[in-house]
């Protein structure tokens, strides 16, 4: 998983409710040269979009906004790559480390990364990254946690994402800028291809 994030650098979050739209957009985001994403468990068919996309070999597919053991399996069995939480659930990563699934858990406090790293966790997602503070708050807790790397999420945009991806910190980021739901409602691939294609850029520059 840490070699997926130092590769890409940031990870489109997506929020999918048509199985339909799910080819469309994993063409898209390929295209784009951004062949990740963290389908999110916040629709009914959040299940059916994440196996339709890993489905496809050219694209790493992990499911998000995971809060219980039950939801794991889901994901796992729909072939999610890896899991992200909005919040650190022991039941959740010892599930995912039952599995072979690589777990990402969302922080905001030290005393959250000291469980993280009591789980044998060193990357965290840090969130709502804004809301808690941005890279100033994620600079605080790297001088306590060195060892920790971060992947902010939360009210992260396209001009505020190269600025978080300088600090040494910082694995990746998430952010749904370039899969933004009215993009996808209107099925505007070629911006979805547009913006990854920015999104990559930017990180790189």
């Amino acid at each position: 998983m840490n070699d997926v994030l130092r590769g890409h650098r940031v990870v489109p979050v997506v929020v999918l409710d048509d199985p339909e739209a799910a080819d469309d957009l994993g063409a898209a985001l390929v295209a784009g040269g951004l062949p990740v994403a963290e389908a999110t468990f916040r629709t009914p068919q959040a299940a059916l979009v994440l196996r339709r996309l890993a489905q496809r070999e050219d694209l790493i597919v992990g499911a998000g906004t995971v809060l219980t053991a039950r939801q794991v399996d889901r994901a796992h069995e729909a072939g999610a790559r890896f899991v992200v939480s909005p919040g650190l659930s022991a039941e959740v990563v010892r599930r995912c480390q039952a599995l072979g699934l690589p777990v990402i858990p969302g922080v905001s406090t030290a005393s959250e990364i000291m469980a993280a790293l009591d789980l044998g966790l060193d990357t965290v997602k840090f969130f709502p990254a804004e809301a808690s503070g941005g890279l100033p708050t994620i600079k605080a807790l790297y001088a306590a946690f060195p060892q920790v790397r971060f992947v902010p999420t939360g009210g992260i945009t396209a001009e505020s994402a190269p600025a978080y991806l300088a600090h040494p910190a910082i694995a990746a980021v998430g952010g749904s800028w370039m899969v933004a739901p009215d993009l996808l409602a209107a099925g505007k691939w070629d911006e979805v291809t547009a913006r990854c294609a920015a999104t990559v850029k930017g990180a790189v520059e």
